[in-house]
């Protein structure tokens, strides 16, 4: 590792048990569809459920940090629409800090619909944005002292570099996180300014072409070459994730799959919380990642994000208790 990673260490140690974090991207109002199987090329099919959640990578891993008992803040934009209030609400009532979102006026939320499986526990979007993204000026108002972390996702990468590179500056101790989800142009500049890269498997394969799929070994070794980051994740789905610390090989780690898959809806954004949780706790980044495995499992094997905090701490419970045994 080097200094500036022991450094940041030694300051997340030193931190009080709530951690302060802020987490800048998007919320989405999330319209899901249960249905029985994903329908066919023009088939008519009835629902067997349907409900309004709030989506969004950014907004969802804060949920689940705050569930983990964080202090959390999000800053991205807000339309001034019923989507919008809904949205508000939703975070509000988590205990997520939305005094550094922009309104946006006559803005429309951006809109995921969902056809969630029930046969798979698999889900497959159409998703619809006229919103702006947030931009480095409005950034630039947000107050950087106090916080413990900070993580952006990978969008409008124009302006998100200039918001890395202001926190580079005023905060060199403290760690940035940087989700890469999908392939946009100028995303390369994302890679130079954050300390913990996490990245998704669609990203991994448009970035590094058919071979990743075969070894990401390679490819998180190629990666590493490009970025500042010490810390590079790359979920992987069913097959668990891969995890590169600088200097050393790559690592990977299997999933921890529920009985059965309900929802994957989020498991990618479940992950990344559960990393960001075990870092700022001072775990190893192999024992943060297991956790966070753990974690996005236990999320596919039910509805939304609600009450993960109580159910991987069960879980911890249950080990602990199968360890204690004569026969473990």
């Amino acid at each position: 590792m080097n200094t500036r990673h022991s450094e940041q260490q030694a300051a997340v140690q030193d931190a009080p048990t709530r951690r302060r974090i802020l987490g800048v991207g998007i919320a989405t109002l999330d319209l899901i569809n249960t249905v029985a199987v994903y329908p066919p090329e023009d088939a008519e099919v009835r629902a067997a459920a349907q409900r309004r959640a709030r989506g969004g990578n950014c907004a969802n891993t804060l949920a689940v940090l705050a569930d983990l008992g964080h202090a959390c803040a999000w800053a991205g934009t807000l339309a001034e629409d019923a989507g919008g209030a809904f949205l508000q609400a939703d975070l509000s009532a988590r205990g997520i800090d939305c005094r550094h979102a922009v309104r946006v006026p006559d803005g429309i939320s951006p809109t995921s619909y969902v056809a969630l499986s029930q046969a798979t526990g698999s889900r497959t979007i159409v998703h619809y944005r006229d919103l702006p993204e947030l931009d480095a000026a409005a950034f630039a108002r947000i107050p950087l002292d106090g916080w413990h972390w900070i993580h952006f996702e990978g969008r409008n990468p124009h302006e998100t570099r200039q918001m890395l590179a202001r926190c580079r500056r005023a905060l060199p101790r403290i760690p940035l996180s940087v989700e890469l989800e999908k392939p946009r142009s100028g995303i390369e500049s994302l890679l130079r300014g954050p300390d913990v890269l996490l990245i998704a498997r669609g990203f991994a394969l448009a970035d590094g072409g058919p071979g990743v799929a075969a070894d990401p070994r390679v490819y998180l070794t190629e990666l590493a070459k490009r970025t500042t980051a010490d810390i590079l994740v790359l979920g992987w789905g069913d097959a668990g994730a891969w995890l590169l610390v600088r200097d050393t090989a790559p690592l990977h780690l299997p999933a921890c799959a529920p009985e059965r898959v309900v929802d994957t809806l989020g498991a990618g954004d479940v992950l990344n919380a559960g990393i960001i949780d075990g870092l700022l706790r001072g775990a190893s980044p192999a024992d943060a990642l297991t956790r966070a495995i753990v974690l996005a499992g236990l999320k596919c094997g039910r509805p939304g994000f609600d009450g993960l905090a109580a159910a991987i701490r069960r879980d911890e419970a249950g080990d602990d208790q199968g360890q204690a045994g004569p026969d473990r």
